[in-house]
């Protein structure tokens, strides 16, 4: 009888572990077919940054004349190096003929707009039509995910979800309720974080949609922490055999009373 009794309460242990450990993997644990969750109605395009590196082309049907306006582009062996303006400190690039223009915290088409605007209101080009886009623009992923680095951001909306496929899903040990995004926000760096176990939260969250130099950590669950502080902390290896020790003991009694 006590050895059917400690069976039982292992199983017992067993199912409320296994319910546990679901319960920190699986994604989206909130959402059901045929619910609807409303789309965020903050701007989800990526806006210009101090630092970000603009290719910016003007075209018209006087091809000779619109060369004024476009940088040459440079060849290195065999490919071609196309060459960029570097938005300043105080947002700002130095375009031909026209000057200083202003391009901070706008989208590729208002900057082409804004271009576009300037090349005809100064009578320079009749029918402009401008192509701006960014060249370096990425996001960083590290921790508990398959392949970590630095990811190019290659269309004007790019989600969380995105980021994280490219870089191989989290691993099985990666924690899913709090992954970190620090975003930089002027003069300062702000820490948010989503819970990929809520399918509300993650559509929700002002980081749903990253933006260019964002950074995504995540953080090891606790039973890759624990492993990690067995091989490496010799204070917390005495506190894991201890507990191991204790529960030893309880199966002893168990069996044995």
């Amino acid at each position: 009888m006590r050895i059917i009794r400690l069976l039982i309460i292992l199983l017992i242990s067993i199912v409320a572990v296994s319910c546990a450990v679901e319960k920190q993997v699986n994604y989206f644990q909130d959402l059901k077919p045929g619910q609807e969750i409303k789309k965020l109605q903050m701007s989800s395009e990526v806006v210009v940054q101090p630092g970000d590196k603009l290719y910016i082309r003007v075209s018209s049907r006087d091809e000779v004349l619109v060369k004024l306006f476009n940088l040459s582009e440079a060849t290195a062996s065999s490919n071609k190096v196309i060459v960029g303006y570097t938005v300043s400190a105080l947002g700002t690039i130095d375009f031909p003929v026209l000057g200083s223009l202003s391009v901070l915290g706008k989208t590729k088409t208002q900057d082409s707009e804004l271009i576009k605007s300037e090349l005809v209101s100064k009578n320079f080009v009749k029918d402009p039509v401008v192509t701006v886009e960014f060249l370096n623009l990425g996001v960083s992923v590290f921790g508990e995910v398959k392949t970590p680095g630095r990811y190019p951001i290659e269309r004007d909306r790019i989600t969380i979800l995105d980021v994280l496929s490219l870089a191989g899903d989290l691993t099985i040990q990666g924690r899913r309720d709090n992954i970190k995004v620090i975003r930089d926000e002027g003069s300062v760096h702000r820490v948010y974080s989503i819970d990929l176990t809520s399918g509300q939260g993650v559509y929700e969250s002002p980081v749903f949609y990253l933006q260019q130099n964002d950074v995504v950590y995540v953080e090891p669950n606790s039973m890759k922490a624990r492993q990690s502080t067995v091989n490496g902390n010799s204070v917390r290896n005495i506190s894991f055999w201890m507990s191991l020790a204790s529960l030893l003991t309880t199966i002893a009694v168990l069996v044995f009373k």
